[in-house]
């Protein structure tokens, strides 16, 4: 949801940068140097296709410059902590495609009933997205991805809870503002979600039933675009995609809540609080996709 944020809270997004943006480079960097070393091929796919990305989203301005290569870095990151080794998937399969949902299903929202939302003062600027932004939407999913490396090493055992919590903080970053954007055009009168009084659109806090029913599809999009793994059966799917779901449907209300509480007191700007949702589904994630991969097994 875009406002205009206070000059005193510009920290918080600068906080966020810091948190996200070296630590990602440096898994990219160091990933990139081992896989160049064993499956030279790897490496090549995923610096391409990343940098390929961050053209893209330049080129359709749906972020500046400096947004565009901290989603590139990040790609990047996904796309390297979960390939696997000896090299089984191609690129099409794991972290690139959950993240690519995301853009797709937010590049679109965002342009449905555009010019209601123009009107309403809620429309994102024609400019894209900022740096920060990216970073408090996806960063989370890229550090939370990371650890995955040991994998390579032989020291994780642990890739598929660690490719779920990363999924579920995508999925929660597509579902809020997926909901935020289509409740705004589709969703009537929004409701304070702590009082349930009417407030505008675009108020920090409210919600609309279409906008978060929107959130949860959006979400267990997400799980489709992470988990289409050749061999997956339907039962397994839907699992997969209704745990998602509900880790970013769950990541959408502390979102909505954090907006009613901390951010319309000022204590907290959007990236803050978009930063602290989708870590918020990571935290969730860790005891759902402990079910969830716990039943797969016995299955």
């Amino acid at each position: 949801m875009l406002r205009t944020e206070k000059k005193s809270l510009a920290w918080q997004s600068k906080v966020i940068l810091l948190l996200v943006v070296p630590w990602t480079v440096a898994s990219v960097v160091l990933q990139a140097h081992w896989w160049w070393l064993q499956v030279p091929i790897v490496a090549y796919q995923t610096l391409g296709i990343s940098a390929l990305f961050g053209l893209v989203v330049w080129w359709m301005k749906a972020g500046t410059p400096a947004a565009a290569a901290t989603g590139a870095a990040i790609t990047a990151s996904l796309m390297f902590s979960t390939a696997r080794y000896p090299y089984e998937w191609s690129w099409l399969h794991g972290g690139l495609m959950p993240l690519l949902a995301v853009f797709l299903l937010t590049f679109a929202a965002t342009k449905i009933g555009r010019a209601k939302k123009e009107k309403l003062g809620t429309a994102e600027p024609k400019r894209g997205r900022n740096a920060a932004q990216v970073a408090a939407n996806l960063g989370v999913a890229g550090l939370v991805i990371q650890p995955a490396f040991l994998k390579l090493v032989g020291l994780n055992p642990l890739p598929f809870l660690l490719s779920f919590l990363a999924f579920s903080a995508l999925a929660e970053a597509a579902a809020d503002t997926v909901s935020s954007e289509i409740g705004q055009v589709f969703g009537g009168q929004p409701r304070m979600i702590t009082t349930f009084r009417r407030v505008g659109p675009g108020a920090d806090g409210g919600i609309t039933v279409a906008g978060t029913g929107a959130g949860f599809v959006a979400a267990a999009v997400v799980g489709v675009f992470g988990f289409g793994f050749p061999g997956a059966s339907m039962r397994e799917m839907l699992l997969l995609c209704l745990g998602l779901a509900a880790t970013g449907t769950l990541g959408l209300l502390f979102d909505s809540l954090l907006g009613a509480t901390l951010e319309r007191r000022g204590l907290l700007n959007n990236d803050a609080v978009n930063f602290l949702s989708t870590l918020f589904s990571a935290v969730v994630g860790f005891p759902v996709g402990i079910l969830v991969g716990g039943f797969l097994l016995q299955v």
